[in-house]
């Protein structure tokens, strides 16, 4: 099995290389507008934002900065499937400005603009980070009333294209075999996440990589893996118009799963090249650990006393749903880089085997 990846450098509020409804489903997580380390991005985007930082109007800033942001929504409004999910990982941001302490609810800012472009709302998801700091409020210590709750979560926004689900063909390969386990599922489709840890992209140095670290606000590769192996099938294309430092595109490729993505700075996108190397190791490595987390699981089950009815196909376990039977999961055997169409872009192709059984 090939899958290919691209990725765009340029402004995702435009993405006319991107044909319409050729996306399956869409991984990403934007700047948040009020975290003062976008603040730059988005001034340069519109000059009107840090004219109203400056003068102390937050609303008008959080207002704007979400106008920018519903350019790109409209892009892939256009560029999904009827059917095809949108994964958006936001959170909300806490701010004083003109002396004034508040939070701008940037999870709901973006439930307001995907609902009013008529995508159908899904359950969410919060993501739990737990906080670096031993302090777990802000304000003023131990006398009441001026503390604040700390914010130790981020949202996992889901919205579907249309009013209907995906169709597919009867008994299709390509569904069947991107089965996830039965313990997988009730830890992935729990409305809280709480053992996925956030963490630091290690962009290593050379190529400016210590300011691209600065710049940084990578989310950990389970997210978008466990939002692509939960939402798409093999042979699905998945879209980060928020590229950043390819962990979406990265994810895509320990899935099996082509991938699209767009990205304003170049030097991300050439930083990512150094890391090619190493993807075989990594969806190999990614791939076991599902394995060995099964079987563990296939372990205390049977000591709590309980059986199993079906045997995985392309396995050697003991699955507790008939619809377990075809997981078939992938690695990438090899990956080269494709010649860029023009100077904007770059490519490459990832040739996938079935994982083994050791």
């Amino acid at each position: 099995m090939e899958t290919t990846h691209r990725v765009f450098v340029g402004d995702s509020r435009d993405l006319a290389a991107i044909d319409d409804a050729s996306v399956e489903l869409v991984v990403t997580s934007p700047p948040y507008p009020m975290i003062e380390m976008w603040d730059e991005l988005f001034t340069a985007l519109d000059p009107a934002i840090g004219d109203a930082l400056e003068s102390g109007d937050g609303r008008a800033a959080f207002d704007a900065m979400h106008a920018q942001l519903d350019r790109v929504w409209a892009e892939l409004e256009r560029v999904l499937v009827d059917g095809g999910i949108a994964c958006i990982n936001v959170g909300d941001a806490t701010r004083t400005v003109d002396g004034s302490f508040r939070v701008y609810p940037n999870h709901a800012r973006v439930l307001e603009a995907f609902e009013s472009r008529g995508f159908d709302p899904l359950p969410d998801v919060l993501w739990r980070k737990p906080a670096n700091s031993a302090a777990k409020f802000m304000g003023s210590g131990m006398i009441p009333p001026n503390a604040y709750v700390t914010l130790e979560h981020e949202y996992v926004l889901l919205f579907r294209k249309g009013g209907e689900s995906r169709g597919f063909e009867p008994g299709a390969d390509r569904r069947y075999e991107a089965a996830y386990f039965w313990e997988e599922r009730n830890r992935w489709f729990s409305d809280v996440w709480t053992e996925v840890q956030g963490e630091l992209q290690a962009l290593g140095g050379g190529n400016g990589g210590e300011d691209l670290r600065d710049r940084s606000a990578a989310y950990p590769l389970e997210i978008p893996y466990r939002l692509i192996c939960m939402y798409s099938a093999y042979g699905d294309t998945v879209l980060d118009p928020f590229w950043g430092t390819g962990t979406t595109t990265l994810a895509a490729m320990c899935a099996g799963r082509h991938s699209l993505g767009s990205e304003l700075e170049e030097p991300f996108v050439e930083l990512f090249d150094d890391r090619v190397p190493d993807i075989p190791a990594l969806s190999r490595s990614v791939g076991r650990t599902r394995l060995e987390r099964h079987r563990e699981f296939v372990s205390s089950r049977r000591e709590a006393g309980k059986g199993f009815e079906y045997e995985a196909d392309y396995y050697d376990t003991p699955v507790v749903t008939k619809m377990e039977r075809g997981i078939r999961l992938r690695e990438v055997e090899a990956i080269e880089a494709l010649e860029a169409a023009d100077g904007d872009e770059y490519g490459y192709r990832a040739d996938h085997v079935p994982l083994s059984r050791e």
